[in-house]
């Protein structure tokens, strides 16, 4: 997977974070791609292969068997790490419908990640890095309850790897299974996610 940067600069009173997301909001971004804003610059990320397509539909089904009906999985919603000034949209969001969708047509800003129930992200073969360290150290600090990362690059094989109990911007439990194993997703979502059918690159 490819990146490219976007630099917008600084607006005239050196309010960065409002210049990079109002910059944000008014990219026109290619289908299927995505833009964050990580260190001071927007970056378009590119589509995901079809395999990573296929573990995310996957965790969406199994997620929709014990969520209530006030709750959502998002695809393609943005989420602010306030205090770091992170905006990262991942692979899957569970969060409460009335945050997400009782907003105006025309609104297009994240939601604060900390208001995020889960968040799941499924490394590519070119960022798997972030995901593992990155996105987790910011995760951790939003702080969002649940990370669940779905790693097909794993150097010991592909793993999956529920991060829980952020304290301090860090994360004090981590469950980590080999595909083909079973995975317990704590409360709210008590879900047992079977790795087993995972597609692998």
């Amino acid at each position: 997977m490819t990146e490219a940067m976007v630099e917008p600069g600084r607006d005239a009173d050196g309010r960065t974070w409002e210049y990079l997301l109002q910059s944000w909001r008014d990219l026109d971004v290619p289908e299927g791609w995505r833009a964050e804003i990580d260190g001071g610059l927007i970056t378009l990320v590119p589509p995901p292969h079809r395999h990573h397509t296929g573990i995310a539909a996957r965790v969406q089904r199994a997620l929709y068997s014990v969520l209530p009906p006030e709750w959502e999985v998002y695809q393609t919603l943005g989420v602010h790490i306030a205090p770091l000034d992170k905006l990262y949209v991942p692979d899957l969001v569970v969060a409460p419908r009335e945050l997400v969708e009782d907003v105006a047509a025309e609104t297009s800003d994240p939601i604060d990640a900390a208001e995020a129930l889960l968040i799941v992200e499924i490394t590519s073969k070119s960022n798997a890095n972030d995901d593992r360290k990155k996105k987790l150290w910011a995760y951790g600090h939003a702080p969002v309850p649940v990370y669940l990362l779905i790693d097909s690059f794993d150097k010991h094989g592909p793993t999956s790897t529920l991060f829980t109990g952020p304290q301090n911007g860090a994360y004090k439990h981590a469950d980590r299974v080999a595909f083909g194993e079973k995975l317990e997703l704590p409360q709210p979502f008590s879900l047992t996610l079977d790795t087993a059918g995972f597609p692998t690159p």
